[in-house]
């Protein structure tokens, strides 16, 4: 198994490998692989970030990195890292390919002078990698109440010795993704089944 940087002709079988890891997980059909694509070509992307996880010739893993906003509360405008989408192929899930995927992120994050990673996601699962609740540091996200503890929203931090601001957290634009933008990149994909799952977000 090697873990190396995402590569130009690596980007249609990562997107492949993506859409089998998240199709009717989160919701039917999925959008995550669109993010991967649009992601790629925006100012927040972070090649340096950009890790696949490669065994046998094929790419089993993959994870991405972007830079967010953090306004603090003098409307200050600072980085914040988060990662996503991160997927391993559906044969290889369960072990621990993922985590060995963001743990070894995370290190070369650190090693770029990055002081912390924000994410949304469940925090059973991100609370072994040393996540916890961004409202606890006085962060929040975009949308999102201040009073509301937002569990699902935390943060990883990486250097100590640097102090974190108060503040809203805003995601980059390309995460959002519109049902006509699907309907067309799809196109270029075998047919899936979409269907609606027990469980689904959406």
């Amino acid at each position: 198994m090697i873990v190396r940087l995402e590569t130009l002709k690596d980007f249609f079988e990562v997107e492949t490998l993506i859409r089998e890891a998240f199709w009717n997980v989160y919701q039917p059909g999925c959008d995550e692989h669109l993010v991967a694509h649009k992601l790629r070509n925006d100012a927040s992307f972070v090649p340096s970030l950009d890790y696949v996880v490669e065994e046998a010739g094929a790419i089993i893993g993959s994870i991405f990195y972007a830079e967010g906003k953090l306004i603090d509360d003098k409307g200050n405008d600072i980085p914040g890292l988060l990662f996503g989408p991160v997927a391993v192929s559906p044969a290889y899930q369960h072990q621990g390919i993922g985590q060995h995927l963001i743990e070894f992120s995370m290190q070369k994050a650190t090693e770029l002078g990055y002081p912390f990673i924000l994410i949304t996601g469940n925090p059973a699962y991100y609370c072994k990698f040393g996540f916890t609740p961004a409202s606890q540091y006085g962060i929040h996200l975009e949308g999102i109440d201040r009073n509301d503890e937002a569990p699902f929203f935390m943060i990883k931090i990486l250097d100590e010795t640097k102090i974190i601001p108060l503040g809203i957290f805003h995601h980059p634009s390309c995460y959002v993704v519109t049902k006509e933008e699907l309907d067309l990149f799809e196109k270029q994909f075998p047919y899936k089944e979409k269907k609606v799952l027990p469980g689904q977000l959406r």
